[in-house]
C-alpha cells in the first residue's frame, strides 16, 4: 500500500498546487451576522488534508429536515485508492495518545471524555444513528466502508516535548486561551510525525489501514505546518495572534505510512478573534458534558476521523473538485439540536451526548441539494 500511495512535499507556499489548496481562517467580528461563505474555504495544502478552519462567524446552525448545504464543490469524486473500515481492514482502531509532558499536564477529565468518546463511537458500531455510519455509502479500490470502530488503549505520553521547531512570538504567549494563557512550545508537522512513529515503535502497534492515531497535543503548545516563523502567513498555525493563524486540526499519513491526526488542545473564547469552538454558532460554547475543552474537541475529532477513513493518503480517496473532503463539506455545521442552551447535542451515541458537525452525503446531495447530515437514518 504504501509505494502505491502518492506522496507530498509540504511547501510554505499558499497558492493553488496540484489541486491542493490551503484553508484560511476568517476572524469573528463583534456583533456580526453570519456569513455565508465564512466555511467555504481551501481544505489542504501539500499532504495535509482535512483543516479545520479557525473560524469567526459561519453558517453552519441552519436546522432542515434532511440535511445542510455543503461548504465546497460537491459532490464527492473518487480518486482510485484504498479506503479504511472496509472488510479487509475492520474493525478501525483509533487509538487517542494523550501527549502530557512534565510541565504540560492534562484534565485526567478531559482524557476520560474523549476516551469515552471513542469507545461509545465503537459500541455503536454498524448502527446508522449518528456521523460514522454516513461513510458507509463510500467505498475504495479495497471494498466498501462498513462501519465497524475499536477503541485502542489511551496512550499517556509522557515523553519531553522536543525543542520547538516554530518560534513562539513574543505577541503569543498570552491572550490565547479563554483563561488568558498562551503558548510557550510551537511544534512543527515533522515533529509531530516523528512522535507518532516513536510512541507506535514503543507500544509495537502497527501503521496500516486498520489504525488511526489521534494525536492529543497539550494546552500551551502551537503548532504549525512547518518550521520557522510564525509571524507571518507564509506559515499555518493554530489559533494565534499573528498573519498565520489558521487551523484547529488535520489528518495526514506520515513517512512511516502511520495514519494520524493532529488535534492541537481546543482554543475558543480567545482574545485573537478566533475559535474552535461553537460561540460561532450558538452564541456560546455547547458543553453537552460541562466539560468544555474536551467537548470542543470531540468535533475536530469526528471530522479528521472520517475524513482519514474516506480519504487515508489525503491524495487518493475521496474529495471534490476544489479539494474538500467529507468533513470540510460540513464544517462547523451542526444541524438540529436537543438539550438546553448551553448544553447543545445533536449525537446520542451508545447514550452519551455529543455535537458534532454534521458529515457529507453524495446519497442526499442528489436528492436535496444539500448534503450535510447528522446519520444516514437522516439521508433523504
Amino acid at each position: 500500500m504504501k509505494n502505491a500511495r502518492k506522496r507530498w512535499s509540504l511547501g510554505a507556499s499558499l497558492t493553488l498546487v496540484a489541486g491542493s489548496l490551503l484553508m484560511v481562517a476568517t476572524p469573528m467580528a463583534a456583533n456580526a451576522s453570519p456569513s455565508p461563505n465564512a466555511c467555504s474555504l481551501q481544505p489542504r495544502v501539500g499532504h495535509i488534508a482535512g483543516i479545520v478552519p479557525a473560524i469567526g462567524h459561519c453558517s453552519g446552525n441552519d436546522a432542515r429536515i434532511n440535511s445542510d448545504p455543503a461548504s465546497g464543490t460537491p459532490p464527492l469524486l473518487f480518486n482510485g485508492g484504498s479506503v479504511m473500515m472496509t472488510p479487509s481492514s475492520s474493525p478501525l482502531v483509533i487509538t487517542p495518545i494523550f501527549w502530557n509532558p512534565s510541565g504540560h499536564t492534562m484534565a485526567s477529565a478531559y482524557k476520560s471524555l474523549i476516551s469515552t468518546y471513542i469507545s461509545d463511537v465503537a459500541a455503536a458500531s454498524g448502527q446508522t444513528t449518528n456521523v460514522y455510519s454516513v461513510l458507509n455509502e463510500y467505498s475504495g479500490n479495497n471494498g466498501q466502508i462498513h462501519y465497524s470502530v475499536s477503541s485502542g488503549a489511551a496512550i499517556n505520553d509522557t515523553n519531553a516535548l522536543p525543542r520547538s521547531g516554530c518560534t513562539v512570538a513574543s505577541n503569543d504567549r498570552s491572550g490565547i486561551y479563554a483563561d488568558g494563557t498562551g503558548y510557550n512550545a510551537c511544534l512543527d508537522d515533522a515533529q509531530l510525525q516523528s512522535q507518532v512513529n516513536s510512541v507506535t515503535s514503543a507500544h509495537g502497534l502497527p501503521r496500516n489501514l486498520s489504525h488511526i492515531y489521534v494525536l492529543l497535543l497539550p494546552k500551551a503548545v502551537e503548532s504549525c505546518f512547518n518550521a520557522g516563523s510564525t509571524t507571518t502567513s507564509a506559515n499555518q498555525c493554530t489559533i494565534n495572534h499573528n498573519p498565520s493563524a489558521a487551523f484547529c486540526a488535520y489528518h495526514s499519513e506520515d513517512s512511516a505510512s502511520a495514519i494520524y491526526a493532529n488535534m492541537p488542545f481546543p482554543v475558543y473564547e480567545s482574545s485573537t478573534g478566533f475559535t474552535c469552538g461553537t460561540e460561532a454558532n450558538f452564541g456560546v460554547v455547547e458543553s453537552p458534558n460541562n466539560n468544555p475543552d474536551a467537548d470542543v474537541e470531540i468535533s475536530p475529532t469526528s471530522h479528521e476521523v472520517s475524513e482519514a477513513i474516506t480519504d487515508p493518503d489525503t491524495a487518493t480517496g475521496w474529495f471534490d473538485s476544489s479539494g474538500f473532503e467529507i468533513g470540510d463539506e460540513c464544517a462547523f455545521t451542526f444541524g438540529a439540536t436537543q438539550g438546553n442552551a448551553g448544553q447543545l447535542f445533536n449525537q446520542t451515541i451508545n447514550g452519551g451526548h455529543f455535537l458534532t458537525q454534521e458529515e457529507f452525503s453524495n446519497k442526499d446531495f442528489a436528492i436535496t441539494g444539500g448534503g450535510c447530515v447528522q446519520s444516514a437514518n437522516a439521508e433523504a
